[in-house]
């Protein structure tokens, strides 16, 4: 059996994990975003902002994570508030530049819901498993699952619906209740996908 040592993740894998998850993740809000739908975590904070101001979405997201550093410096170390910032900026450069050269000219929201989920949530996986993520309630949920062993995708989900409820006095109730169903979508694979001690390679 191989050396636990030769089973961490190597510089480069690190920089392919953390383009194509910041990649999907963008590509889901933006889905999300077509269609007026809204999400969790910092995401949806920032999905909010943007519609209540008209404020772009990538510098908005960006600067709701910022308070965030801090305790993920002090309570996840150093390796991972660093893996952390770089995620959040290129999921806003991402966020910034796809609208660019992707457009949906049609998008049915229930689709863009399930779809959208799962590409969010196929995207923070790949983070989660080069020890890096979103920030905000990201960094939340897996200190209490590497602390106290609650999965991350359940503590996310609690938070998110919470985040949603929010959203009733910005958007018509069809469309809160499709953000629920995307953010069910989307916690559901970090539930089912992402459990304390399943990976090695970190």
């Amino acid at each position: 059996m191989p050396a636990p040592e030769s089973l961490a993740h190597r510089p480069y894998e690190d920089v392919q994990g953390l383009l194509t998850g910041t990649l999907f993740i963008a590509l889901g809000t933006l889905m999300f975003s077509q269609a007026k739908l809204l999400t969790g975590g910092t995401a949806g904070i920032a999905l909010l902002i943007s519609y209540l101001t008209g404020w772009p979405f990538g510098p908005v997201f960006f600067a709701v994570n910022l308070p965030f550093y801090l305790f993920a410096w002090k309570q996840m170390g150093k390796g991972f508030t660093l893996r952390t910032a770089a995620a959040v900026s290129l999921m806003s450069l991402f966020a910034w530049a796809l609208p660019w050269g992707l457009a949906f000219e049609r998008l049915s929201p229930a689709l863009a819901a399930v779809l959208g989920g799962l590409l969010v949530g196929a995207g923070l996986l790949m983070l989660f498993r080069h020890r890096a993520s979103l920030g905000g309630i990201n960094v939340v949920a897996l200190f209490l699952q590497e602390r106290l062993g609650w999965r991350a995708g359940q503590v996310q989900m609690v938070l998110d619906v919470l985040i949603l409820l929010a959203a009733f006095g910005v958007t018509d109730p069809w469309r809160v209740a499709l953000s629920v169903l995307g953010a069910v979508v989307l916690n559901l694979a970090l539930a089912i996908n992402h459990r304390p001690g399943r990976y090695m390679a970190v």
